[in-house]
């Protein structure tokens, strides 16, 4: 190859790059600063007045990163997102709790913070949610995804989740953007709250649908549609298919349709 055509390469890779490119350390020091802040709170060896020195840092090095205005108040975000948090971690102790209590498999709450995925998930949501309503960009959504690859749950920061909230298993759960889920629902793997249709002119329309109080929904079912609104103290069975709502105090089940027959 001649230099001409090598530097001919070159300039078109740079040429597209150009129209795609982004800073791919804003990923890896949101994964940092996601674990950061989950060792700070449930680590019982870290020293938290340490750490919280080093979670500002981390934030405020974020926050030049994906705040791109001249007059920047992503890094003042920081005192109001740290007075968050007790607050969350005490929601999350509630999380780990109602998982303990309602999972015959977890024989501590130790193992529930250390081993359950769903709980990690919960978790990295609502440390999430609290940066997404400051409006900090990209990183709420970073957050999410990386708890997102190492538990099998997608949980859009955005969504409204109550206290509270129990995973079960966590692997395949889908919540949408605008999904609001109130207090002490259980949900089992593979359950799909999602959106009827995908459509970018239906930003900032609630696409996804209402769980009310103590409902549980059981494995793999897909439930549709902003309107949609699952009522009070209802069971929706594993593999159920809604696109409608339904009254509290409802038990709704698929029945399958498998044949089987001698060859």
């Amino acid at each position: 190859m001649s230099n001409t055509e090598r530097q001919t390469i070159i300039q078109n890779i740079e040429t597209e790059k150009n129209k795609v490119s982004c800073l791919y350390k804003i990923k890896e020091k949101t994964e940092s600063f996601t674990k950061t802040l989950f060792l700070t709170l449930f680590d019982k060896s870290i020293n938290v007045e340490e750490y919280m020195n080093l979670l500002e840092l981390e934030f405020k090095g974020l926050a030049d990163l994906v705040c791109f205005e001249d007059d920047n108040p992503c890094r003042d975000k920081w005192t109001e997102y740290m007075q968050k948090l007790p607050k969350i971690l005490k929601q999350l102790n509630q999380d780990a709790e109602f998982i303990y209590e309602n999972d015959p498999a977890a024989n501590s709450v130790e193992e529930v913070y250390l081993s359950y995925p769903g709980f990690y998930a919960i978790a990295i949501y609502r440390l999430s949610h609290e940066l997404q309503k400051f409006g900090l960009p990209l990183v709420p959504r970073l957050m999410s995804e990386s708890a997102h690859t190492l538990t099998g749950t997608d949980i859009n920061p955005a969504a409204k989740i109550g206290v509270p909230f129990f995973i079960d298993h966590a692997t395949g759960v889908v919540i949408g953007e605008t999904s609001v889920i109130k207090d002490r629902v259980k949900i089992y793997q593979g359950v799909t709250l999602g959106a009827l249709s995908v459509d970018k002119n239906m930003i900032n329309k609630k696409r996804h649908p209402t769980i009310e109080s103590d409902v549980t929904i059981y494995a793999n079912a897909t439930i549709l549609g902003g309107k949609t609104i699952i009522g009070k103290n209802s069971t929706i069975g594993g593999n159920v298919w809604l696109t409608s709502s339904v009254e509290d105090n409802s038990l709704v089940t698929h029945k399958p349709q498998i044949q089987i027959k001698s060859k």
